[in-house]
């Protein structure tokens, strides 16, 4: 597993639930870039390592299938409730 090279940025809040999730589930990138390719969003590697980092915007798709992909709530991911389903 490799460390952040760079610190957290504000471009988004769910960057760091997406992360939490991913881990959660022992998924790595690839396998969640693969599941979002299927699902129609075009995402490379260094797109998804921005988002979690915060450094990119997310979509208003994107976020939707994240959600749907790792099993969580819109919700959780904006951080509106303090755990996901």
């Amino acid at each position: 597993m490799r460390l952040r090279k760079h610190p957290l940025g504000t471009r988004n809040i769910v960057g760091a639930h997406v992360e939490q999730a991913r881990k959660n589930q022992d998924m790595k990138q690839k396998d969640l870039l693969a599941r979002l390719q299927t699902a129609g969003i075009d995402l490379d590697a260094s797109g998804l390592s921005k988002l979690e980092g915060q450094a990119r915007c997310v979509t208003d798709r994107e976020l939707a299938a994240l959600a749907d992909i790792l099993g969580v709530s819109v919700d959780w991911l904006l951080g509106r409730e303090d755990r996901h389903e």
